[in-house]
């Protein structure tokens, strides 16, 4: 931290200046960051004591609720507490490690995806050899490889920041640290290491939602063949995730793949992909998909069971 000189610690401008605009944001806030955790440790939980939930398809699927849960967490419980604080501070230090684990848990998702669409394609075009190529140890490399993929994505982007000089001002017009609202800030020219940010941030999102829809465009050519129940029971099983897909993906492009600029919207589209979507990717899976059902109903009842003991 040696070239950062006068600047000890960032303001947030946070969601809105009214005061009663922010009561009902920390109410709302609460709420959904509650329901995240909760219904995101449901799935995991769920996965993990399901027999029946034993394929790769759901052995990833708890591993992306997991990731949720914590890229949730990188930013969700300092905007509640900032909502109704005076003061909307966090220090360099913590500025930096926000921003490290939000860009860190947020790659593991992308590559999570990603690894998910591949499972697809095996499953449905390969199904005579689906145990055989996606076995135990392969799924643990590729969640490994994700995780690996993450922290390599997600130094990068802290590298690029980490050692500007921050002179002042100090305020950012966010309500979390993310590496184009910092690098507004920076007392240096910063053409470059933008160019770079975008370079990792919105290049690697476009890759790998080029790829996603490259192995969903073959799925849907290999379905040609198959009876129309046989589609509809595979189509039935790449929505919730094509849908998930979107609703993460949309927002990234969206924030790196376009000029650097200050606009409002900016934080809505970021309350989308850090507050929303989370909340929603169980919902989704859940709602259309019959055996994640049934076995949230058999837990349900072996708890109640429990508890009546």
């Amino acid at each position: 931290m040696a070239n950062i000189h006068n600047v000890t610690e960032f303001i947030f401008l946070g969601l809105s200046p009214n005061q009663e605009v922010q009561r009902v944001c920390f109410v709302i806030f609460l709420l959904l960051y509650t329901a995240i955790v909760l219904g995101n440790l449901l799935m995991v939980v769920t996965v993990t004591v399901s027999r029946n939930l034993g394929s790769p398809m759901y052995f990833f699927l708890s591993h992306l609720s997991f990731v949720e849960i914590c890229y949730s967490s990188t930013t969700a419980p300092k905007l509640i507490w900032d909502l109704l604080a005076e003061k909307k501070s966090i220090s360099v230090w913590g500025c930096m490690t926000q921003l490290f684990f939000m860009h860190f848990f947020g790659g593991i998702e992308m590559f999570l995806l990603t690894v998910m669409a591949y499972d697809r394609y095996v499953a449905i075009c390969k199904p005579l050899h689906y145990t055989s190529i996606m076995n135990q140890q392969v799924c643990a490399v590729l969640v490994g490889t994700a995780w690996m993929g993450g922290f390599v994505h997600s130094f990068a982007q802290i590298l690029l920041i980490f050692r500007l000089p921050f002179c002042g001002p100090n305020v950012i017009d966010h309500y979390f640290c993310d590496v184009l609202p910092v690098l507004k800030l920076a007392c240096s020219d910063t053409l470059l290491n933008g160019l770079l940010i975008a370079a990792n941030g919105g290049t690697l999102s476009v890759i790998s939602f080029v790829v996603l829809l490259a192995s969903y465009v073959v799925i849907l050519f290999h379905l040609r063949t198959r009876s129309s129940e046989g589609r509809r029971k595979a189509l039935s099983t790449c929505g919730s995730h094509v849908t998930v897909v979107v609703l993460f993906f949309a927002p990234c492009v969206f924030i790196y793949l376009r000029p650097s600029a200050t606009l409002s919207v900016d934080k809505m589209v970021a309350v989308f992909y850090t507050v929303i979507t989370p909340l929603l990717n169980p919902i989704i899976y859940s709602l259309r998909n019959a055996e994640v059902k049934k076995a949230m109903k058999s837990l349900w009842i072996r708890t109640r069971k429990v508890d009546k003991k």
